[in-house]
């Protein structure tokens, strides 16, 4: 799979440079050019890209203002500062920038950041398999729920939403809500990510029961769900983003 590029500069010659260094690696497809950081971040939030070579001084807002803005981002691209300038290499690492290197290009430097971006990819695409392997589904997809000493199994379709309180993971259906002996990663593993998603680091809800979605703050939404309580369900900044491709938005 190739890794997708965006080149970001505001000078039309190095991009053309960078174009050229680019075309001896057969993995790398340049999908985008921007001459500005603003004009970046549009095209940072249409598409997810893998790598971007950023300069730092630009009109308008910086590449190190654009690269501290990438670090809220879920899939946030891999970024190789490419300047003309020396004295920004601290900041740039302090943006967890892949590498930082000088115009002109020296063709082994260059080659040398973009082994390193390769290891780092190959690493996050075997952890991203491990952690996508999943239990087989509980037999009739029912879940187990404790009520009054008693354990419960209860249909997953039954299911409005879990979350955590006060320690303890809880089954929230239109009725009733139930303990459960699961963490809720170990839910999100065991629920069908057919209808199961997770909104926030302490909740995960089914989507077939959501009724409405109102934008909140900042990025953020809230989800109201279908119990007889029509509760909230918040979905984190990181989040929005997934579910509003998920479901289409």
């Amino acid at each position: 799979m190739k890794l997708k590029a965006l080149i970001v500069d505001d000078e039309y010659p190095a991009r053309k440079e960078l174009r050229y260094m680019l075309e001896q690696f057969d993995n790398v497809e340049i999908v985008g050019e921007a001459a500005n950081a603003r004009e970046a971040l549009k095209l940072i939030s249409a598409l997810d890209y893998s790598i971007l070579f950023l300069d730092i001084e630009m009109p308008g807002m910086s590449g190190l203002e654009l690269s501290t803005i990438l670090q809220d981002i879920p899939n946030k691209p891999y970024i190789i500062f490419v300047t003309a300038y020396e004295e920004y290499a601290v900041k740039a690492f302090e943006v967890n920038a892949v590498d930082y290197v000088l115009k002109p290009f020296d063709e082994k430097r260059f080659y040398q950041a973009m082994q390193k971006v390769f290891r780092l990819a190959e690493k996050n695409k075997e952890k991203e398999e491990k952690t996508s392997e999943k239990p087989e589904p509980a037999i009739l997809n029912r879940l187990p729920v404790e009520s009054n000493g008693k354990t419960l199994l209860i249909p997953e379709d039954d299911i409005i939403y879990a979350f955590t309180q006060d320690e303890n993971v809880y089954i929230k259906t239109a009725t009733d809500k139930y303990i459960s002996k699961y963490t809720l990663k170990e839910l999100e593993n065991r629920l069908n990510d057919q209808f199961f998603f997770r909104t926030h680091r302490q909740y995960i809800v089914n989507l077939s029961k959501v009724k409405e979605i109102v934008s909140f703050f900042n990025g953020t939404y809230n989800l109201i769900v279908g119990d007889k309580e029509r509760s909230e369900v918040p979905v984190s900044r990181n989040q929005a983003r997934k579910l509003k491709k998920f479901l289409g938005m």
